[in-house]
């Protein structure tokens, strides 16, 4: 068994650790997204590090915490420390102690996403699967893809793209449209702000792109990591090449992430980052655009 697939979560239910609705984020019109715990990457920028286990996990809100010491994480008699449980979640007082990862079936998420379907439905919208990464649960994933393109729900896949080629071929054949991220093309770069090699990935999206599955290009723009004009020309000329492309989204780096990480009881290694001007996102569109691709700033319409 290959290093992927030994990091794949395991089949039934699925663990969720939020469903978004409204969005105007992640596809066409307006969309309920389903965010999946797990993923095989660290990016550094990561603006969902409680996605990244694949099980549930414990979020502390320091400014909440009124210190009572029902939760502690160590135990007074010994000071060792403890796992946090649900009763320590159902003990909180404020509210400061939230969890991160809910099982669901994926009979139960369908019938809770069919409640926003007039929505869906008046906007052009659907479901987008995100994560973390959704293909790290890729049973759950497909059979929850199909329910909903059984009920006429439009549904699309955001992928980092690292994963077993079967299962992003599946989920691919179930699914609409295509959320595909690159960050570097230099595989060494890659590896140091991801903590992988990207050779899966493009190797899976040159795959992808031959099935004439309708994809979506989302480049993060990191100040100092993937935003210099040679990583962005090689991705503009990687992405040319490829024949089902429909658009490229360009998405400004941004720190929504870095309060969770503290939350979380890590550090974020890129504290007092600040987000790429205007102008500098314009001149990088237009490397994109020099090339014949569709380009956003921005992940909106």
């Amino acid at each position: 068994m290959g290093i992927l697939a030994q990091e794949r979560v395991g089949v039934n239910p699925g663990l969720i650790f939020n469903i978004q609705r409204f969005s105007l984020q992640d596809g066409p019109g307006l969309r309920s997204t389903v965010f999946m715990k797990g993923c095989p990457l660290y990016c550094r920028w990561c603006h969902n590090p409680e996605s990244r286990m694949p099980h549930p996990e414990f979020l502390r809100m320091e400014t909440r915490c009124m210190a009572c010491g029902r939760c502690s994480e160590e135990e007074r008699a010994g000071r060792e420390t403890r796992v946090l449980t649900d009763e320590d979640l159902d003990a909180c007082p404020t509210g400061a102690l939230q969890k991160a990862g809910q099982e669901m079936e994926p009979s139960a998420l369908v019938r809770q996403l069919l409640g926003d379907r007039i929505f869906f439905d008046e906007s052009g919208g659907g479901v987008t699967f995100s994560g973390g990464e959704p293909l790290l649960q890729a049973p759950f994933l497909i059979e929850t893809l199909e329910r909903l393109r059984s009920e006429g729900v439009h549904t699309a896949v955001d992928t980092c793209g690292y994963a077993p080629w079967e299962d992003l071929n599946q989920a691919a054949q179930s699914a609409l449209l295509v959320l595909y991220d690159l960050k570097l093309m230099d595989e060494a770069r890659h590896e140091a702000a991801t903590g992988r090699s990207n050779r899966i990935i493009l190797d899976n999206l040159k795959a992808l792109s031959r099935m004439r599955t309708e994809i979506w290009i989302r480049v993060p723009v990191i100040p100092g990591i993937n935003d210099d004009d040679a990583n962005m020309a090689a991705t503009a000329s990687f992405i040319s090449s490829l024949a089902a492309v429909r658009r490229v989204d360009l998405l400004p780096y941004h720190r929504i992430g870095e309060p969770k990480f503290a939350r979380m009881g890590t550090t974020y290694t890129l504290a007092g980052l600040e987000a790429p001007s205007q102008q500098r996102l314009e001149t990088l569109a237009e490397i994109f655009r020099f090339r014949g691709l569709l380009t956003h700033i921005g992940d909106r319409p």
